[in-house]
């Protein structure tokens, strides 16, 4: 016999006072799992509340309701076992709306846009490579600028020498989009350092890469990538230590940053070795010019439409992952024959999540690993 959700013994009970509400939240926090169940709560005086959030198939917003004799409200939704939402509650008083993140929830998300409750479902966990591990030896960042003729401008860096760097070894290389996000919302350096301790992924260098008007950039734009291919990727192997083969040699980059590292590749077909591709905005049209996704997607639909017409194998392999829980998760699916049948060898994984930086993180030791593979070194040399 399945259990009683705790919400509905809490509103059969007698007295259902505020020391019973109050003994409740104590007691269960918010949002409550039980199952393949979540309960969202929020409590407060209000004429409307309700939960926001971005999960295709799920109604936005969900309308929370008050139990009766309290200043509790609640909703109750499914949520599938290893599911991960962003969200955030949302109240009106009068004309006023006013949106915020759950207070009764301390589990945040951050990205360059702010912060956002996190709903765990059963099942899901943070990847143990994720925090700081004190046995990890850590890799070094170093700040540095570069001057880009194809940009027209200075380009600031990151770049990531792995522990134990040694001039007298060779290193493949990751060029990173949207460098410093990754670094700031992904936790990026951590994760390398402890992927490439454990041995999980083979010591790299990395070079971080912010852009300054992304939404001009990123989308199959010539000077973008002139300057990735002809003027960052040569400057560093003329200072570093770095394999001087495609094979070693990745592009990555998450939304934007996905259809700019593919971009990239397409106008320098066999420079890289391999694509990490991260819920990529690979938007098209089958038929007509409509895609919904505004005029900034429309230098994206022109190269996507076009590369799809005339696919053609620009890398050996492809490492692609998305969240199911995202729009983009049809496209991206949709691509994966388009890329197979270059000859492109592909690595597809999906997620129960959104379109977000934790999603992106967590996805980050399956594809590095199969990029640049811990054990097998002579991979590279």
């Amino acid at each position: 016999m399945t259990a009683r959700l705790a919400i509905n013994r809490l509103r059969d009970r007698e007295p259902l006072d505020g020391a019973a509400v109050d003994r409740f939240l104590a007691r269960h926090g918010s949002p409550i799992i039980e199952g393949e169940r979540a309960t969202f709560l929020w409590r407060g005086e209000a004429e409307a509340v309700r939960v926001r959030h971005r999960v295709v198939g799920l109604p936005d917003p969900l309308g929370m309701k008050r139990l009766a004799g309290t200043d509790l409200w609640a909703v109750t939704t499914v949520l599938p076992e290893g599911s991960r939402v962003e969200y955030q509650i949302e109240i009106r008083r009068g004309e006023q709306y006013e949106q915020f993140n759950d207070p009764l929830n301390p589990r945040l998300a951050h990205s360059p846009l702010g912060s956002s409750s996190v709903c765990a479902s059963l099942g899901y966990r943070v990847p143990e490579w994720v925090g700081f591990d004190p046995e990890a030896r850590p890799g070094r960042l170093v700040e540095d600028v570069v001057r880009s003729k194809a940009l027209r401008r200075d380009q600031p860096i990151h770049v990531y020498l792995p522990a134990r760097f040694n001039r007298a070894l060779r290193y493949p290389l990751l060029v990173v989009h949207d460098g410093s996000d990754y670094l700031n919302f992904a936790d990026m350096k951590t994760v390398l350092d402890n992927l490439i301790h454990r041995l999980d992924v083979d010591p790299l260098v990395a070079v971080f890469v912010p852009p300054v008007d992304r939404l001009r950039e990123y989308p199959d734009h010539a000077p973008h990538a002139r300057f990735v291919a002809r003027e960052l990727v040569p400057l560093l192997t003329e200072r570093l230590p770095l394999v001087d083969a495609p094979e070693a040699r990745c592009l990555m980059g998450s939304s934007f940053g996905g259809v700019a590292s593919l971009s990239t590749a397409v106008r320098y077909p066999g420079f890289f070795g391999s694509l990490l591709l991260q819920s990529a905005s690979l938007v098209f049209t089958d038929i007509g010019f409509e895609h919904g996704g505004g005029p900034a997607f429309d230098p994206v639909v022109k190269f996507v439409n076009r590369y799809r017409a005339r696919p053609t194998a620009v890398v050996e392999r492809i490492y692609l992952s998305c969240g199911v829980y995202e729009p983009l998760i049809t496209p991206n699916r949709s691509m994966i024959p388009v890329f197979r049948q270059t000859g492109m060898q592909v690595r597809y994984t999906e997620a129960r999540d959104g379109h977000n930086w934790e999603n992106w993180r967590d996805r980050l030791g399956d594809g590095l690993s199969w990029l640049f593979p811990g054990p097998q070194k002579f991979v590279y040399e």
